[in-house]
């Protein structure tokens, strides 16, 4: 794994930000223009994914940090639902539903591989006598 040494650095953060730059585009035009609600309830879910990965980067622990990746998760989970009501609705056509469907599932896929990535690095760990924090720090900066 790359070294990590701020959240910007975490695939999963980049890749969540793909796509809320795609939401806000996509959602700039169209039906979404009137439907102020979904439009918000989309932007504000994409948006969740990132800060979530961002905030949970710098939570104190390894398990603070897994719970916040949950989150990110749950809030990709949460886009995905959203398209397909944008969809229903006429506001999206089947190209852009794709296309932003496969990349929160791709956000998702990311932060499931972080996620165990991370289960496993602190397992290996348990092991030893290395504290949470300088786990975390390792996990972080791609030390052992």
């Amino acid at each position: 794994m790359a070294k990590i040494e701020r959240f910007e650095d975490i695939e999963a953060w980049k890749e969540a930000r793909k796509l809320a730059r795609d939401i806000y585009e996509v959602t700039r035009r169209g039906g979404f223009r009137q439907d102020r609600d979904l439009q918000d309830q989309l932007r504000r879910a994409a948006v969740s994914v990132m800060a979530n990965i961002a905030e949970g980067f710098d939570a104190g622990s390894t398990q603070e940090f897994q719970r916040f990746l949950l989150y990110a998760l749950r809030s990709s989970s949460e886009v995905q639902s959203h398209l397909y009501v944008a969809l229903d609705q006429g506001y999206l056509d089947d190209k852009w539903f794709a296309l932003l469907y496969d990349r929160s599932r791709s956000v998702k896929n990311l932060i499931g591989g972080f996620r165990r990535y991370l289960r496993s690095a602190t397992l290996a760990r348990s092991g030893s006598r290395t504290s949470t924090s300088t786990a975390r720090l390792e996990s972080r900066t791609g030390n052992r």
